[in-house]
């Protein structure tokens, strides 16, 4: 890990002043709202990271992991890894309550990407930011690719 790294959240607290909250005090949606974001951060840094090219291409290339189906195989690359307290918060985002739908996407990947978004602010608002690479770095390592069709032995000439 690089010797530069610091405690976002922490930063923004002291510079505004703002008292640090019980983590326990946010709800797996608050993670969620906030871990949309560090996920996306992590993704673009790692595409702008192999080279300049026209942002039009980054955003092709950042489009690959960005969506909720692309979030599952991540969340599913990574569910050996977790610790169990990461399971339980990526469970209780998966299952929470919230006002919107999925878009294009199956009701399953979106809770699921939403699990796995409570998981990346949950981590960051406790200034692990670095567990959270380590994620998303296994989660690309290790593909899982849920969208391709399983092969189907007919027991004919197999």
């Amino acid at each position: 890990m690089s010797d530069n790294f610091f405690d976002l959240p922490d930063l923004i607290r002291e510079t505004f002043d703002i008292n640090q909250k019980d983590i326990r005090e946010y709800s797996p949606l608050s993670f969620a709202f906030i871990g949309d974001c560090v996920y996306e951060l992590a993704i673009r840094t790692y595409v702008l990271a192999q080279g300049n090219r026209p942002v039009k291409d980054l955003n092709k290339m950042k489009v690959k992991y960005v969506n909720a189906a692309a979030q599952t195989d991540m969340v599913d690359a990574c569910m050996d890894i977790m610790t169990q307290e990461e399971q339980d918060i990526f469970k209780k985002g998966r299952n929470a309550k919230g006002g919107t739908v999925a878009k294009n996407q199956t009701v399953a990947d979106y809770r699921k990407a939403t699990g796995f978004e409570a998981l990346c602010g949950y981590l960051y608002m406790q200034g692990k930011m670095d567990r959270v690479v380590e994620l998303v770095k296994y989660g690309i390592e290790h593909p899982i690719d849920h969208s391709k069709k399983p092969v189907v032995f007919t027991g004919k000439d197999d």
